[in-house]
């Protein structure tokens, strides 16, 4: 059963976090910090380190954050509009009602990361790893996962509409409790992937399109 996401009060380094003072910075190491109602505009911080952080009413446009590194990080209500977060590495995150839109996110590497009540929307994904994930209750629009390998994912509660799976690769991936399974590309891509009978009954035509088969009733003609 997937947690609750925690309140602000309930993390365990909580007493431990200091205001974020000065700017956005590329290779900053940024060590229990509380970013609290910040707009970072254009802001580029590539390479930056967050250890043990919280992100709490935070605006990312535009801007640029390649090969950053996001540990043990929470974030409620974040905003990341345009952003440049590829091959970004993130490690024990928690998002919490975040919006992530028109996002680079290619190469990027999720390891125990949640996502919870988010909208993804245009979010680049390809070739990224991901690995004990979990979307909850979230809407995924026009993502593309082309290339990624996933492992141990799951998507309980959430909307996939125009999802791109194109030559991904998967491994437990659990898309029985999605409530929307709208794929775009990439059916044949769904191996090792687990689904319901009815969403298979949805997808099947699309299937038979991606393996090559020719559904065809006796005496139809040719």
């Amino acid at each position: 059963m997937t947690p609750s996401p925690r309140a602000f009060d309930e993390l365990p380094f909580v007493d431990h976090l200091r205001p974020f003072e000065g700017v956005l910075a590329e290779d900053g190491d940024y060590d229990t910090v509380r970013l609290d109602g910040d707009t970072f505009d254009g802001a580029v911080g590539d390479n930056a380190r967050f250890l043990e952080s919280a992100f709490s009413s935070v605006t990312f446009a535009g801007g640029r954050c390649r090969g950053a590194r996001f540990n043990d990080v929470w974030l409620d209500g974040v905003r990341w509009t345009g952003t440049d977060l590829a091959d970004t590495d993130w490690l024990d995150g928690e998002l919490i009602g975040c919006v992530l839109a028109g996002l680079e996110m290619f190469s990027t590497r999720l390891h125990r990361v949640t996502f919870h009540r988010c909208k993804l929307e245009s979010v680049n994904l390809r070739t990224a790893t991901l690995r004990s994930v979990r979307f909850v209750d979230c809407v995924l629009r026009d993502v593309d996962f082309g290339g990624a390998n996933l492992t141990d994912v799951a998507f309980p509660g959430s909307a996939l509409e125009g999802a791109r799976f194109g030559t991904a690769r998967m491994a437990k991936v659990d898309l029985r409790e999605a409530t929307r399974l709208e794929i775009a590309e990439g059916h044949d891509a769904l191996r090792g992937a687990t689904i319901g009978s009815g969403q298979l009954a949805e997808l099947a035509p699309m299937l038979a399109v991606a393996l090559g088969i020719t559904v065809r009733d006796h005496g139809t003609a040719n």
